[in-house]
C-alpha cells in the first residue's frame, strides 16, 4: 500500500485519485490521512479500525455503492455523508476487511 491509496491513478493540482483493495483478512498499513477526502465502495465489505497503539475502534460496514465523505478536523476524521454520519476516527489508522470477499474503493483526496 502506498500512502492512502493501494494504487495512485491520477493526480493533478486540485485532486489525487487512488484504488485500493483488501483482501479478506488483510490489513492495510498504518497510515495517516492529511487531507479530507470521499470515497465510493465498488465491492463493499466489513472493514475492521485500529488507532496508532493497536487498540480496536470498531468495525465500520461499507455497503457496495455507499459513498461517503470525511473531513479532517485537528488530527480526526468526520463522516459528512449520512451513511456513518458524525463517526470520528482517527487520521492515523489501519484497517482489516474481515468480511469474506474481496474490498475495493475508488478514493479521491482534495487538495
Amino acid at each position: 500500500m502506498a500512502g492512502v491509496g493501494t494504487e495512485k491513478v491520477f493526480e493533478n493540482d486540485k485532486v489525487i485519485v487512488w484504488n485500493f483493495t483488501l483482501e479478506p483478512g488483510e490489513y492495510t498499513e498504518m497510515h495517516t490521512h492529511e487531507r479530507s477526502y470521499m470515497w465510493y465502495a465498488i465491492n463493499g465489505a466489513p472493514l475492521q479500525i485500529f488507532d496508532e497503539e493497536g487498540n480496536d475502534l470498531g468495525t465500520f460496514d461499507v455497503p457496495t455503492g455507499a459513498v461517503y465523505s470525511l473531513m479532517l478536523d485537528k488530527g480526526y476524521l468526520e463522516v459528512l455523508s449520512e451513511i456513518g454520519k458524525g463517526a470520528r476516527v482517527p487520521a492515523t489508522h489501519r484497517a482489516r476487511n474481515v468480511g469474506a470477499t474481496p474490498y475495493r474503493e475508488v478514493l479521491v483526496e482534495y487538495k
